[in-house]
């Protein structure tokens, strides 16, 4: 084999990869692109929850900030004579957050309502409606479907992932080439 000949087959190989690269690139933007505009638009209003009260209500304060005066049934109790929320046992309920800082529970039922209620007088502060958990659900893929999100959801951030990479490489490649031409 020739000097020539051993030269130029890594210079063949390396614009093998850099087509390999672009195709993918080209290629793996369009087959992402519905899904990863539903991550971004989900994962900016996430981003932006405890800012803007339509989607996540903000936590109110309770009179005391020490342990509930009250106990967890009497604070239920408080929370299911909220029409809204149509709590009517502890099944309906997704969640129950102790904000003990702030002396206040939250119920959250599985229809996303929320209702505040004061640790120590059993005084309901707020009752809203929470979209947080819902863009959350959105983000992830869960929302549309149980199989979206572990077979559309995830592949398409491992795609984002690989246009990242080789979207860095063919930024820097034209850079490198100038600096070895130079050198």
């Amino acid at each position: 084999m020739t000097k020539a000949a051993s030269l130029a087959r890594p210079r063949r190989s390396r614009i093998r990869l850099q087509v390999l690269l672009r195709q993918i690139h080209h290629w793996g933007s369009i087959v992402v692109a519905l899904p990863l505009i539903v991550m971004i638009g989900a994962g900016l209003l996430l981003m932006l929850k405890k800012e803007i009260d339509w989607i996540q209500p903000p936590t109110q304060r309770g009179v005391s900030q020490d342990l509930p005066a009250l106990s967890l049934e009497a604070l239920f109790a408080a929370a299911k004579a909220v029409p809204e929320a149509a709590f009517t046992d502890w099944r309906d309920l997704e969640r129950v957050d102790f904000k003990a800082s702030k002396g206040v529970v939250k119920f959250v039922g599985e229809s996303r309502w929320e209702v505040q209620v004061d640790t120590a007088t059993g005084e309901v502060l707020q009752v809203a409606y929470r979209r947080s958990d819902l863009i959350e659900s959105i983000h992830d893929g869960s929302f549309f479907a149980d199989w979206a999100k572990l077979y559309l959801f995830l592949p398409a951030g491992v795609v984002l992932l690989l246009l990242w990479l080789t979207g860095l490489y063919l930024f820097f490649l034209p850079h490198v080439k100038r600096w070895r031409k130079r050198r």
